[in-house]
């Protein structure tokens, strides 16, 4: 096996709406879909291990909803992928308005 790979730590604040909140980390190639041959073609492992972001349990969950598994890995794989989405990009833009505590209600 090789050498270990080691992941960045958590930041001070989420890398999406930039709020100082208990962070999660999002795998930008669903950890699910790391053995489909779709992804292993496109993504090797150290990229389908290492492509991650921090981001608050909001900001994740928004992730989640607005889009499938395939989709974050085909398509929005990427910081700038996810907010160059509308729908991510106005729901970031209004949670970065609130506190840090606020977790919007679903």
């Amino acid at each position: 096996m090789g050498e270990a790979i080691r992941l960045p730590s958590a930041p001070d604040a989420c890398e999406l709406c930039g709020r100082a909140a208990p962070l999660t980390r999002h795998h930008l190639i669903p950890k699910a879909l790391h053995d489909k041959r779709y992804v292993q073609k496109r993504f090797d492992r150290l990229a389908r291990i290492t492509a991650t972001l921090w981001v608050c349990r909001p900001c994740h969950d928004e992730i989640h909803r607005v889009f499938s598994e395939k989709e974050l890995a085909l398509t929005y794989n990427t910081r700038d992928a996810l907010l160059g989405d509308a729908r991510i990009r106005a729901f970031v833009d209004w949670l970065a308005s609130k506190p840090a505590g606020f977790v919007p209600r679903r």
